[in-house]
């Protein structure tokens, strides 16, 4: 029997007398990763017959108040915002055993930071499969969610390449909405600033990188994703969303007034972050990386890049792209696009 022949009469099967309560309407549970307080396994739904992802809280914080609270923000800003560059959310729960949990699609592909440190070691397959052009469009797409999230009050905070995926069919979606600010709302969330810190040596930006460059022991794996794409590049994901496996840290995409500490902090952020990812996701290097994190939070306060097209790594890159990228990433909030669609109409010319 063929795999579709078999996937159809999976369609066929009855429901369940009666619905199962919580987890227990889930099957095949498959642990796909866990950290930062979070674990995410795969399973199968009873009813739906889909695989789906599965987020809880570990066993060691799944009964303390702040992290069950914080994880129903995360939950449900994620499922309120419904669009084609989002992960839809399917339920959220309380399982007697487990504790709080939300089921979300499972997607397949890689994230653009995997895409970019593939191009910077001489990729020659995926620099041709993503030319700069594209590479822009995979960043407006992911600009696109913000947008709508702005217009309901919400913002990223943790705009970067990590957490913009590229599916396997070309669909983008933006994730990790776990350290979002909600208009309106008590900041409960951690500075990004606090215990998130990476090494200069975790990117891809030297200027000597070899290609057989380690990754960090916490990092995606491009090697993994590219050999198995239905394996390597899924846990590459899944480890996204539960907040630890990624490489920590996100200060080369803080906006200066977050750097600062200011309360008011609004889309520009936002946008100040989509930029520099703009930008390395054109030059294939990153605008203010220091040597450390203080002096790329000085870089980020202080220092004015050169433009993407003079500080090209690897093909020649169109100048056109230089007015966009610097507004966007303007020191002073006033001075950048103002709003999201303003951004991406400049992407988009």
């Amino acid at each position: 029997m063929s795999n579709h022949a078999i996937l159809i009469s999976a369609t066929d099967e009855d429901l369940p007398g009666s619905v199962p309560v919580g987890l227990a309407r889930y099957r095949g549970f498959r642990e796909m990763a866990r950290g930062g307080g979070g674990l995410l396994r795969s399973a199968v739904d009873r009813v739906s017959g889909r695989t789906v992802a599965i987020k809880t809280l570990s066993e060691e914080v799944a009964h303390v108040r702040e992290h069950r609270r914080r994880f129903l923000r995360e939950a449900r800003i994620t499922a309120q915002l419904q669009h084609p560059n989002t992960v839809p959310v399917y339920d959220i729960g309380d399982d007697p055993r487990e504790g709080l949990f939300f089921t979300m699609k499972r997607i397949s592909g890689e994230n653009l930071f995997q895409i970019l440190v593939r191009i910077a070691r001489g990729d020659a397959e995926t620099a041709k499969r993503y030319p700069p052009q594209t590479r822009a469009e995979i960043v407006a797409d992911a600009c696109q969610a913000l947008a709508y999230a702005h217009v309901r009050g919400v913002i990223h905070r943790d705009v970067k390449p990590e957490n913009i995926w590229v599916g396997n069919f070309g669909e983008v979606i933006l994730l990790d909405w776990g350290v979002a600010k909600v208009w309106g709302h008590a900041d409960d969330n951690t500075p990004l600033r606090h215990g998130q810190t990476r090494h200069p040596e975790e990117r891809f930006d030297g200027p000597e990188t070899p290609k057989n460059a380690e990754t960090p022991k916490n990092a995606e794996t491009t090697t993994d994703a590219e050999a198995n794409p239905g394996s390597g590049a899924m846990e590459s994901q899944l480890r996204t969303l539960t907040g630890g496996g990624q490489r920590p840290g996100t200060p080369l995409y803080m906006s200066p007034e977050q750097i600062e500490g200011h309360r008011t902090i609004d889309e520009r952020s936002d946008i100040f972050s989509a930029g520099v990812c703009l930008y390395e996701a054109l030059a294939i290097r990153e605008p203010f990386r220091g040597q450390s994190t203080d002096e790329t939070f000085r870089n980020i306060k202080t220092k004015t890049p050169e433009p993407p097209s003079k500080n090209a790594r690897q093909t020649p890159l169109s100048d056109r792209w230089d007015a966009v990228v610097m507004k966007a990433i303007e020191k002073h909030p006033a001075r950048r696009y103002q709003s999201m669609r303003d951004l991406i109409a400049g992407i988009r010319g």
